[in-house]
């Protein structure tokens, strides 16, 4: 059987429809490299040409010319393994979600408290020991004047900005609606 002399064994066969889906795969990455901010890109561990070439794609207006450049980009990216650049990635995703949940959580607090005055305040300072009472009721206080009067919401944001803290230290508990 001279046939199977040509076909290696320890490797694995791989379908032209699979290398086209990496292939594709790798072109997407590169896409969403060239989205990043230079602050992140820096923090994604990339070898120095396939930065350069996510630079450059950048930089480049035409479309043509940009589209071959992400292609450059992918074919450089086959070349490394990419398991690390996605798990970056991945990271950035779950940062957004955690700054997300974070204004959420934040959000609806403030909402509650505007809604419910000092019996929120109360409920609040059951569940956290770090509340600043005097200074949240007063922050409150005023949001609800400024809401009255019509005027632009300075203490409603200051509220927003002190449970926006006070989740950073430690996550806000969910806010009960009773």
């Amino acid at each position: 059987m001279k046939g199977k002399e040509n076909f290696p064994t320890d490797e694995p066969l791989v379908s032209k429809s699979q290398r086209r889906r990496e292939a594709l795969e790798l072109k997407a990455l590169a896409s969403e490299l060239t989205k990043l901010s230079p602050a992140r890109l820096g923090r994604v561990p990339l070898d120095d040409d396939v930065r350069a070439a996510v630079v450059e794609t950048r930089q480049i207006r035409s479309h043509v010319a940009r589209k071959r450049q992400l292609q450059y980009t992918a074919k450089l990216l086959r070349r490394i393994d990419p398991e690390p650049i996605f798990q970056a990635l991945e990271e950035f995703d779950g940062e957004a979600r955690q700054l997300t949940g974070r204004q959420h959580r934040s959000e609806a607090w403030r909402d509650y408290l505007l809604e419910r005055g000092d019996f929120a305040v109360g409920a609040l300072m059951k569940q956290r020991a770090d509340v600043d009472t005097q200074a949240l009721r007063q922050l409150v206080r005023n949001a609800k004047k400024e809401s009255e009067r019509g005027k632009p919401p300075a203490a409603a944001r200051a509220l927003f900005r002190t449970l926006r803290e006070m989740d950073e230290q430690e996550q806000l508990p969910p806010v009960s609606n009773s």
